[in-house]
């Protein structure tokens, strides 16, 4: 059985018709794509649903996300591209720091390998 992924476009847009129509115009780059990348995702997510930050700035919706094995390679490619230690990525992304270390361990070192 083959796993598929939501269709986060349709989602959004439906969100946005019905409960957000203000935001349209904030989130129109992102709906004109065809396919949602994770960044996007996060993107429009906090532009409909801004987040009230605790005291290390982690919103309690975060606790609960999770990534698939190209959602991680696209944001250590972001890191890559932009030049940036685990703790700027991690702070970019609303991530641990331990998180993107064992990411790096074990999505890049075993391509090396």
């Amino acid at each position: 059985m083959k796993k598929t992924n939501p269709d986060y476009k349709r989602i959004y847009e439906d969100i946005i018709t019905y409960k957000y129509p203000e935001k349209r115009p904030l989130c129109v780059s992102i709906l004109s794509k065809d396919f949602f990348s994770v960044k996007d995702v996060i993107k429009i997510n906090d532009i409909i649903f801004p987040q009230s930050k605790d005291a290390h700035g982690h919103s309690e919706n975060q606790k609960h996300r999770s990534y698939d094995k190209f959602a991680v390679m696209e944001i250590l490619d972001y890191q890559r591209k932009n030049k940036l230690n685990n703790t700027q990525l991690a702070a970019h992304f609303s991530l641990s720091r331990n998180t993107v270390a064992k990411w790096k361990k074990h999505f890049l070192k075993s391509r090396t390998a």
